[in-house]
C-alpha cells in the first residue's frame, strides 16, 4: 500500500482521476464474467478458451509449443501440460511432434476446437463492441516538470 497521499509521479490522483480508474476496471469485470458465463454456457472452462485463443492468436503460425503457452498464458510449465491434456480429451487440440526439434511438442487447434473457439470468439467480439466506452483507457495528463528544478 502506498503512503504517497495519491499521487502519480509528482500529480496527485483527482477524483476525476479516481472514477475513470473505477469505470476502467468495472468495464473489464465485467467482461471477464461475460466471458467466463459465455464459455461455461459453451461447455467449455474460461482455461480451455484462453488456451484455444493462445493458439490461434499466436503470431506467424496456428500452433505453439508448451513453452510459448505457458509463456503467453502466464502459467507454469505443468499447468500447461494438464490443461492441454484436458484441452486433449475435449478434442479441442492435438500434439503433434516439431519436425526441427525433437524435444519440442506443438500444440495445435483440431476442426472441432476451431470451431468451437470461432463461436465464442465472434460472441467475445460483440460484447467488446458493447461495452465500447467502459473498457476505454483513462487519459492522464502528463505529470508537470514544474519545481522539478530541471530548466532550460
Amino acid at each position: 500500500m502506498t503512503t504517497d497521499g495519491g499521487r502519480v509521479g509528482s500529480k496527485r490522483l483527482t477524483k476525476q482521476d479516481f472514477e475513470e480508474l473505477a469505470r476502467f476496471r468495472f468495464g473489464i469485470r465485467r467482461y471477464l464474467r461475460f466471458s467466463e458465463e459465455t464459455v461455461r454456457r459453451h461447455g467449455l472452462t474460461p482455461q480451455h478458451y484462453q488456451l484455444m485463443l493462445a493458439l490461434k492468436g499466436f503470431p506467424g503460425r496456428e500452433w505453439a509449443t508448451m513453452r510459448e503457452l505457458a509463456e503467453r498464458l502466464q502459467l507454469r510449465h505443468h499447468s500447461v501440460v494438464e490443461l492441454v491434456n484436458r484441452a486433449q480429451k475435449q478434442e479441442l487440440v492435438e500434439r503433434a511432434p516439431d519436425p526441427t526439434d525433437a524435444r519440442a511438442v506443438r500444440v495445435q487447434l483440431t476442426e472441432h476446437g476451431q470451431q468451437a473457439l470461432a463461436q465464442l470468439s465472434a460472441l467475445h467480439r460483440d460484447e467488446l463492441r458493447r461495452l465500447g466506452a467502459a473498457l476505454t483507457l483513462p487519459i492522464w495528463d502528463e505529470p508537470s516538470d514544474k519545481g522539478q528544478g530541471g530548466g532550460a
